[in-house]
């Protein structure tokens, strides 16, 4: 039976890694085939009467995990020179007000249908305003240069204000000005663990000789993290401040602590670990759509109670996105699309404490969003593709002529 499990599994993560490399070719997200080959594994499991144990329980865990690898992993691809400060600048108004926006829009529908307070309602309503750079940034990876980093820098920080803020929410009792002093002041207490543990962890970095490096940077990333969330701290503070300095250390000039690193070097073990980081995020991923899929049952995706909040709720995603992009003078295509809700919304949804759980938005609609928005964004880079080939076929033939 063990064997059997095994041989299953590594099957499953083996077409993961199939679906993630062919995803350039079709332009079909990932998470729609995990999440329809968990289902078919259920399906299959329940017809051939196979037992297997309750998975439930493991879900927030490997989401935990999920979160904190694609958070690292986002913010090793966030290289900050001059050139990209305009880039930066503006992505990040343009994260915070799409986070906002949907965010108390939302918010207020569900005040107003769930007959509850807004700030359970806005508890609610956070996990659907947060783009997955899970699903956009492997989706925009044969973008030109300029639309995939702004796809990179969106979608991870879409991530990292979206955490930060529904812990904001969900986790004070009361919203007021002693919450924002308290929640500055866990702000700067973070701010000043993650500059210590960054410094001890990047020398660390660039002065061990063991042939053993990596896992114990990436043990401590998740200790740190989890210590932080007992005591409420914004742990994702901490994994953007690591990441963001050891890929930009060597840009850093005339401070002598830069002394202490072997430029070359260092920017060597740095791609090792992006490269590490990557493949654990790949699987970590994998794992928990694939059980996310399995965990889904078909009355869920056919719900019809929730299938109008849902098209409501995705259209208004998609129209706002587009206003902004006009807004900032950005091309919409195919931007416009690439703005899917995945693993953040599920563990976000997952996080929500007890007594603040609402009827209205529950798992059904969660799952509507994600396959909508994921199906979505297919179109839109299929229509893309398109149009550039058709575009290429008619410079050539101008040429011909």
């Amino acid at each position: 039976m063990t064997s059997a499990i095994i041989i299953t599994l590594i099957f499953l993560l083996l077409l993961s890694y199939v679906f993630d490399i062919s995803s350039a070719k079709t332009r079909i997200p990932p998470v729609i085939l995990l999440l329809m080959l968990g289902l078919g594994v259920r399906q299959v499991s329940l017809f051939l009467k196979i037992p297997i144990p309750e998975l439930s329980s493991v879900l927030p865990l490997l989401g935990t995990i999920g979160l904190i690898l694609i958070v690292l992993e986002g913010s090793l691809e966030l290289e900050v020179n001059k050139s990209k400060l305009p880039l930066i600048g503006k992505t990040t108004i343009i994260s915070i007000i799409q986070l906002l926006f949907i965010s108390l829009v939302l918010a207020y529908f569900f005040q107003y249908f769930g007959h509850t307070s807004y700030k359970i309602a806005l508890a609610n309503a956070i996990p659907f305003a947060i783009i997955s750079s899970a699903i956009a940034i492997p989706s925009a990876r044969n973008l030109c240069k300029s639309k995939s980093e702004f796809i990179t820098y969106d979608s991870s920080l879409s991530d990292i204000f979206g955490v930060i803020f529904f812990n904001f929410i969900a986790l004070n009792k009361y919203l007021g000005s002693q919450s924002v002093w308290d929640f500055i002041l866990q702000l700067l207490v973070m701010i000043v663990i993650s500059f210590i543990v960054t410094i001890a962890l990047a020398i660390f970095l660039s002065k061990i000789k063991h042939h053993i490096k990596f896992t114990p940077i990436i043990l401590v990333i998740l200790l740190i993290y989890n210590v932080s969330k007992i005591y409420h701290l914004p742990a994702l503070i901490f994994i953007l401040f690591f990441g963001l300095f050891i890929v930009n250390v060597d840009k850093i000039k005339n401070i002598k602590f830069n002394a202490r690193f072997n430029p070359l070097n260092f920017r060597r073990e740095v791609m090792k670990f992006k490269v590490l980081t990557s493949e654990i995020t790949f699987l970590v991923r994998s794992l928990f759509f694939l059980l996310f899929g399995y965990l889904i049952e078909i009355k869920e995706i056919t719900n019809i109670d929730t299938i109008f909040w849902a098209l409501f709720i995705t259209t208004g995603i998609f129209l706002f996105r587009a206003l902004i992009l006009l807004i900032f003078r950005y091309p919409l295509m195919p931007l416009v699309f690439i703005a899917p809700r995945g693993l953040i919304t599920i563990l976000l949804f997952l996080s929500i404490p007890v007594n603040q759980i609402m009827e209205l938005p529950n798992r059904s609609l969660v799952i509507q969003v994600i396959i909508l928005t994921s199906f979505i964004m297919m179109f839109g880079l299929i229509i893309h593709k398109k149009n550039l080939e058709t575009n290429s076929d008619l410079s050539e033939s101008d040429l011909l002529e």
